[in-house]
């Protein structure tokens, strides 16, 4: 089973950013969460740890990862999106605690983001071949 690591580099009211990498495939890209507020449903990022990941049918987003067993929580997946702000002090969110990737971070306006999302996500997939994997948050 393949191996990909999260490393969180930042968190704050725009959310908590990272770098997600696989070296069995050689890819890296950058990661977008909610903002660290104790493992909260829909509000926060999940706790480090380690997780496994399979494909998933989502009605939402199509096929994606579903991140395995997260504790009191479900449904974490990891799809497209930009934003991953703190909406009780006004920042958008399209995560209501699921993993966001992207080929860079950057800015929409005035809020802090992951961007090229869609292509980071579709290399991923394309080179994960969606098999399951570990996922190994820190």
């Amino acid at each position: 089973m393949k191996t990909a690591y999260l490393i969180r580099t930042e968190t704050g009211e725009h959310g908590t950013f990272g770098v997600l990498s696989c070296p069995d495939i050689a890819f890296s890209c950058f990661s977008g969460e909610l903002p660290d507020k104790g493992n909260r449903f829909q509000i926060s990022c999940i706790p480090k740890g380690e997780y496994i990941c399979k494909s998933y049918k989502s009605p939402k987003f199509g096929t994606v990862y579903h991140v395995q067993n997260v504790n009191n929580r479900t449904y974490i997946l990891i799809h497209s999106g930009n934003y991953v702000g703190d909406t009780s002090k006004g920042w958008k969110t399209n995560s209501l605690g699921c993993i966001l990737l992207g080929k860079s971070i950057g800015w929409l306006g005035k809020q802090k983001v992951v961007l090229s999302s869609r292509f980071a996500l579709q290399e991923f997939h394309n080179k994960m071949k969606m098999e399951s994997f570990k996922l190994i948050i820190k």
